[in-house]
Parts: C-alpha cells; sequence; structure tokens
C-alpha cells in the first residue's frame, strides 16, 4: 500500500516540478492530487505519463492523506498548513514560514536526515531557502572531517528563483535589448536584470544584509552547526535556471585539497567536476534538470591557515526546492511512515 499525497501549488514553477521529481523518482504514490487556489481551477498538470486537474485548495479535506508538499507561499501556507497538519497529514513547506520555529525541522536529507523524526512535534517539516540547500551538501562532508569555523559565500542566483515573472521579465528585457523601441522597465527586481548583475535579494535589514544572506547565516547553523560562522553576499544574475556560489572556507584543522576533492567525490549528492583546465568546471547551464549539486575549482587558500575555496552549482528549482522536497517525503517515509 502506497501514500496519498498532496502538491499544494501545483501549478507554479516549484510544485510542476515536484510533480515531476513524483514520477521520474518513481515514489510510492497509490494517489496524487494536484491543488491550486480558486483562479487556477481545472489547470492541467502532467505527473509522469498522466495530466492531473487541479482542485481548489480552499475547503480540501486532507483527511487520509500522508503527505503534501506544499509551494505556495509563506501567506497561503500560514492559513492551509496547519489545517493540513491537524487533519493529519504531513506538511513539508518549501516557503520561509516555518524554517526558523526551533519546534519544525529544517531538512536536507544529505545533511541532517536524521531530524524528520522531528516532524511530530507539529507534523510540518520545512524545506530550507534554495541557495542554502546545495551549500550545505558541500558542507556537511567537509565539516565531518575537518570542523568548519568559518564560510564566506558570494552567490550568483538565477531569476527562477524568483518564479515566474522574474524568468519572464529577464526574457522581455534581454529582448528589448535588440529591439530599443520596447522599453520594460524593472518591475519584479529592483534593477534591469538582463545583461546586469543586482546585489539585492529580499529586503534589506537593520544591519545592511539582506534577508537572503540572513536565512543562508540562520539555514546553515540550523542544518549543519551553531558554531559555523558565515557571511553571504546574494547576487541576482541573468541565469534562467541553476545557482552558483563562490565558496570559501576556513577549518579548524588542515584539509588538503586533494583529501576535500576525494570526499567530496563520494558525498552522498555530490558531483565533482574539477579540471584544471578550460571548460574543466560546472556552469549553471549544465546542471538543469539535473539532480546533483556540483563543485568545481576546489583549491588551496594560501592566505588563512586552513583554507579551501570551491565553486557550487545546482539546479535551484530541482535541489533548491523541489527535489528537496521528495526527498523529504522519501526519508520521511523510510525512517517514519514506512508505507509503501
Amino acid at each position: 500500500m502506497g501514500y496519498k499525497v498532496v502538491v499544494a501549488g501545483a501549478t507554479g514553477n516549484v510544485g510542476r516540478e515536484m510533480l515531476n521529481i513524483l514520477a521520474e523518482r518513481e515514489f510510492p504514490a497509490d494517489e496524487v492530487v494536484a491543488l491550486a487556489s480558486r483562479r487556477s481551477l481545472g489547470t492541467e498538470v502532467s505527473y509522469g505519463d498522466k495530466t492531473l486537474k487541479t482542485k481548489d485548495i480552499e475547503g480540501f479535506d486532507f483527511t487520509g492523506y500522508d503527505i503534501a508538499l506544499f509551494a505556495i507561499g509563506s501567506e497561503p501556507t500560514k492559513k492551509y498548513a496547519p489545517i493540513a497538519a491537524s487533519q493529519g497529514c504531513v506538511v513539508i513547506d518549501n516557503s520561509s514560514l516555518y524554517r526558523y520555529d526551533p519546534a519544525i525541522p529544517l531538512v536536507v536529507p544529505e545533511v541532517n536526515p536524521e531530524a524528520v523524526e522531528m516532524y511530530k512535534n507539529k507534523n510540518i517539516i520545512a524545506n530550507p531557502n534554495c541557495s542554502t540547500a546545495q551549500l550545505v551538501v558541500a558542507l556537511k562532508p567537509l565539516h565531518d572531517r575537518a570542523k568548519i569555523k568559518r564560510v564566506v559565500v558570494a552567490t550568483y542566483q538565477s531569476v527562477s528563483g524568483a518564479g515566474k515573472e522574474g524568468m519572464d521579465e529577464l526574457w522581455e528585457q534581454t529582448k528589448a535589448v535588440y529591439n530599443p523601441t520596447k522599453d520594460v522597465p524593472p518591475k519584479k527586481f529592483t534593477k534591469e536584470i538582463a545583461f546586469n548583475v543586482i546585489p539585492h535579494i529580499d529586503v534589506f535589514l537593520d544591519d545592511g544584509s539582506t534577508k537572503e544572506e540572513w536565512k543562508m547565516v540562520a539555514e546553515t547553523k540550523k542544518i549543519v552547526d551553531p558554531k559555523i560562522k558565515l557571511t553571504a553576499t546574494c547576487v541576482r544574475v541573468p541565469v534562467f535556471v541553476g545557482h552558483s556560489e563562490a565558496v570559501n572556507i576556513e577549518f579548524e584543522e588542515f584539509l588538503d585539497e586533494d583529501e576535500a576533492r576525494d570526499i567530496l567525490r563520494e558525498a552522498p549528492g555530490v558531483m565533482v567536476i574539477d579540471k584544471r583546465e578550460n571548460g574543466g568546471y560546472i556552469t549553471p547551464k549544465e546542471c538543469v534538470g539535473d539532480y546533483a549539486t556540483f563543485i568545481s575549482r576546489i583549491r588551496q587558500d594560501s592566505t588563512v591557515e586552513n583554507g579551501i575555496n570551491l565553486w557550487c552549482v545546482s539546479d535551484n528549482l530541482r535541489k533548491g526546492a523541489a527535489l528537496n522536497a521528495v526527498q523529504i517525503a522519501e526519508t520521511l517515509g523510510n525512517r517514519c511512515l514506512k508505507k509503501g
């Protein structure tokens, strides 16, 4: 007997990707229901070789369903997640709403799979921010070997992280560059994104950092180790899908770059592409549609006592969102629910 699964927000980028990944990974589901807002009622979405018609999330009865994957944003999640949880359905939430609640587990299955067992506290599990998810997959195996003291990360985040509107804005502005008669002013972003980079994601905080940067700090501490010091600069770049990160790591003890490379080659969810030659590294365009977090440019940092630099790239709609949510569902099933 398999699981009864709900995907809430099934018409959005992440919701559609959740349905794709459930089918691709042959998640043991006896029934999958696609939910959306009333204005999208009846919209058809793909689930493997099947087509599902979306149902209205308003008034939906979650009783009898095992797992609900939520990709609907914080405000609607605040309304519907407690309803689903109270009706016995475990919510795996992709929004930021529950990530910092100490009673709710924040899970990346390659890093802290045991944390799913905390789902019993509120019947809710949180999915981390996309930029954090790929980072901690790379950090954890290195931390286990040499204890990380400090991380300095600069992100290069694709416009799909801002949803369909972000992708549309990049597309329309790019076309407008070649057709100067049409002006496409920024709406989703604070400045023009086409042929530009914007060092600003989410709102500014009092200390001058942005909330996206704060999320990476708080989530890395919660998922990996509260003692890790992390500073981030998060930048939006004119790439449709795939987040990249330049990562500098300082350890408590020396870690040789060759050993670091070997550790990462063996780490779950990681693919190392690291040749010191033209093209011997991964770019965001090449990671689209892949499950892995790719690591390149692994090298010693001689400016600190125990430092390593690396380049980290992943499909943010997959590992950064939909894939991680499905992996949480798989981990929850294997460790706790034990059906299918």
